[in-house]
């Protein structure tokens, strides 16, 4: 009896903690003055911190927020206030010197700058974008939680230089024992990824399927799909070879802070709602793994749950708004990726049966995007695809 009573005790801890999962709010994709953001670290961090995000990756290009660093603020009414706010709100803490009636400043690492955001509901990690190109088209690709600089690996072809990078990544994560991932950023910028490059990959688990700057064509156009149709196009090859399903971000990839509109790549157009133990690296690596994630651009679920091949979803509805949830899916029968069932309001469920390659959600809804990255985009947020049997 007594051994039963541990058993069972044991169960219900188990049970507990993971009823106490929560939901973590980050953007994996972000840009200061390190690299071509236009502004600094701890201004940008401020805006995410403020704005109810709980992690956030600055991932400038080719490098690390390390080392001794100076930039020239331009000459500009608009980045010139921007460097005096940032003095007015960080003060003593800012290292700057005048030339010629120029402002010169010197940034602050990812070490000086970490402590003064970091608290048990906020979290920095590090970050790397990977920035490479084969015959003259980028090609990008993001390191999350990086420990070492990765310098951009080049190659043989647009899918060699994406796989280089990739197990580049994957080796210092093995060489180091720290928890990281590389995902591809923005396939469609330059249309310089295509879907068969991607199709080739061994060890990738993530790519964009949103991405806020305004240069990378999400819908993709009459001669290229768009990000989601290349999602489903590379699951369907994955399932066939026997790889892990591809799991799907948005990202803000902001840029600018201090212009905005569809003109500018600006913060809060796109992020990941993450379901983990703790807001830790590790634990937000190991739940985006497992797919215990939603990429979103505004709509917000209060449930997401896979119980025995069932979807259940509730949508945290806003007053006003009227919501579709969308399961998407193919049969093992004809493979093809068609829209399973619809629901018409806030919550619904999907059941897979043993003919479902992979069904996934996306719930979209009637509300306008606040400065979108596209004219004229709705609300919306995608889960991620859930294994037939």
């Amino acid at each position: 009896m007594k051994f039963l009573f541990l058993i069972l005790f044991s169960l219900s801890l188990a049970i507990t903690s993971f009823s106490q999962n929560s939901w973590y709010k980050g953007n994996l994709h972000t840009h200061s003055y390190w690299s071509d953001g236009d502004e600094f670290p701890e201004m940008i961090m401020s805006w995410y911190k403020s704005h109810g995000y709980n992690f956030v990756a600055l991932s400038d290009h080719n490098i690390l927020a390390e080392g001794e660093k100076w930039i020239k603020v331009t000459h500009s009414k608009i980045y010139e206030d921007g460097f005096k706010a940032y003095v007015d709100k960080f003060g003593n803490e800012v290292t700057y010197k005048t030339d010629s009636g120029r402002f010169h400043v010197k940034l602050k690492t990812y070490t000086e700058y970490k402590p003064l955001f970091e608290d048990s509901k906020f979290l920095i990690i590090r970050s790397e974008e990977i920035t490479d190109k084969f015959q003259g088209k980028p090609i990008h690709m993001n390191a999350t939680n990086v420990v070492k600089f990765i310098p951009p690996q080049g190659g043989t072809s647009a899918a060699d230089v994406i796989q280089r990078n990739i197990d580049a990544v994957l080796q210092q994560r093995k060489e180091t024992g720290i928890p990281m991932f590389p995902h591809i950023n923005h396939p469609n910028f330059y249309y310089s990824i295509s879907v068969q490059d991607m199709i080739s990959l061994h060890g990738e688990r993530f790519f964009e399927v949103y991405n806020g700057h305004f240069m990378v064509n999400n819908y993709g156009d009459s001669l290229h799909p768009g990000t989601e149709q290349m999602w489903d196009m590379i699951n369907l090859a994955y399932l066939k070879k026997g790889q892990s399903l591809m799991y799907g971000l948005a990202t803000d990839d902001s840029h600018n802070y201090h212009q905005f509109g569809s003109a500018f790549s600006n913060a809060g157009r796109g992020w990941v709602m993450v379901k983990a133990e703790a807001l830790t690296p590790e634990a937000l690596i190991k739940a985006m793994e497992e797919g215990d994630f939603y990429a979103s651009t505004g709509v917000e679920l209060s449930e997401l749950r896979v119980e025995k091949k069932t979807i259940s979803i509730k949508v945290k509805a806003e007053s006003g708004i009227d919501y579709q949830i969308h399961f998407i899916g193919a049969n093992k029968k004809d493979s093809q990726v068609r829209e399973l069932e619809v629901i018409s309001g806030t919550q619904g469920s999907f059941t897979l049966s043993p003919d479902h390659l992979y069904v996934r959600a996306k719930i979209t809804c009637s509300k306008l995007k606040a400065n979108p990255f596209h004219d004229g985009e709705y609300e919306a947020a995608w889960t991620q695809p859930v294994k037939g049997n």
